[in-house]
Order: C-alpha cells, then sequence, then structure tokens
C-alpha cells in the first residue's frame, strides 16, 4: 500500500497543495439520471481519498455539450489553476453526426489552450465511438481523432471511455446510452488506472 501510495502521489505531481483534477465532458460525466455521489467523478475522489492523496476532483460535465462548448468552460475553469484535466467531449458530437474535423479542431484548442496557460498540466483524453446508425465511414473517422490528438500531443488516452458499458443493459439506463450506477463504477475504473499510473516519460506533465 506504501508502494502504491508513492506511486499515485508521483503520478498526480503532488505538490503542497491540493490537486485540482478537472473532469470537462457531457451527460456521460455530469450523472445524467444517478445522483451526483454514483457519477464517475465523485467516485474517482472517493478512490483519492481513500489513498489520503490531497486531490480535489471537480466535476464540470454539462448534458447536451459538444467539444464546440468545451472551450468556453475550460476558460471559466482555468479561473482557478488546473493540475490535471480529463477531457471526455465528443459524445455528443458523434450522435448528431457532426463534423470530425470540427471535433478535432475542438479539442485541440482545448488542449492549446489548457498547455498555454499551464505548460506542466497532466491532460488525460476520453475516447469516444458513435452508432452504428451513422455508417462505417463516420465512425473510423471520429474513433481516430482521439488516439491521433493523444499521440500528437503526448498526453495519454483511455481508448473508449464506455469500455464494458456501452451495449451493456445492465450497465446502463433504460435508455440505452446512459450509464446507471454499475457503469459508472466502470468508467471510474477506467480513469483511476490511468490517474495512477506513472505519466509516460513522453508527456510534457511528468
Amino acid at each position: 500500500m506504501k508502494y502504491f501510495f508513492l506511486i499515485l502521489t508521483f503520478a498526480l505531481t503532488t505538490i503542497a497543495e491540493e490537486q485540482r483534477i478537472v473532469c470537462l465532458g457531457d451527460s456521460l460525466t455530469a450523472g445524467y439520471g444517478v445522483l451526483e455521489s454514483e457519477a464517475w467523478p465523485a467516485l474517482l475522489q472517493n478512490k483519492l481519498d481513500a489513498e489520503k492523496a490531497s486531490a480535489k476532483v471537480i466535476n464540470a460535465g454539462s448534458s447536451g455539450s459538444t467539444s464546440a462548448g468545451g472551450m468556453s468552460k475550460v476558460k471559466w475553469l482555468f479561473k482557478k489553476d488546473v493540475d490535471v484535466l480529463i477531457l471526455a467531449l465528443g459524445a455528443n458530437d458523434g450522435l448528431r453526426g457532426l463534423s470530425t474535423e470540427m471535433l478535432e479542431k475542438n479539442l485541440q484548442s482545448i488542449i492549446d489552450y489548457c498547455k498555454e496557460k499551464k505548460p506542466s498540466i497532466r491532460i488525460i483524453i476520453a475516447g469516444m465511438k458513435t452508432p452504428p446508425n451513422m455508417g462505417q465511414d463516420y465512425a473510423t473517422s471520429f474513433e481516430k481523432v482521439y488516439p491521433k490528438l493523444a499521440e500528437k500531443n503526448k498526453i495519454e488516452l483511455i481508448p473508449f471511455m464506455l469500455e464494458e458499458v456501452a451495449g451493456h443493459a445492465k450497465m446502463n439506463l433504460p435508455d440505452g446510452i446512459h450509464p446507471n450506477p454499475e457503469g459508472h463504477k466502470i468508467i471510474c475504473q477506467l480513469v483511476w488506472d490511468i490517474l495512477k499510473a506513472k505519466p509516460s516519460q513522453s508527456s510534457p506533465s511528468k
């Protein structure tokens, strides 16, 4: 346990002051249809508290948000320092069939802004997929945006935020789109596995 805590401390680049971990996303982050305490950012805070990590998780998810709205929100969030950004936008872009070129441009703008404001910021980007009705060409183009941005910007990647959640009825609300409490637990674990790990040597926030 002591060894694990030392790794976690390094991964969060812990300093004397409390770290601010911002989860910027849409309804999947906001916790649509579940209690605030059941959404994955709150569960992430619980894990950090259990490890006695000096960190505060901010749930900056808003239902209906697209990548286009991310920039205005991130500027507001940077009124205070941000140490870690978990970037989880794009699901609504995909549901609406919006341009993948604009998705990439919008997410890149958010990344650029964050790095300009704080060069040492640690950014984790959560990959998304689109429903099959959008067509294979669109789905392929959409999914490629996230690993492309991760590689280009040397940031960490969660390949698919809804891994083991999407398409599994027991992990979703009756609408079949939004995670239920059990689904949020799985998302939290995916985020936690990346967050607690030592950032790669190529990361600008190492």
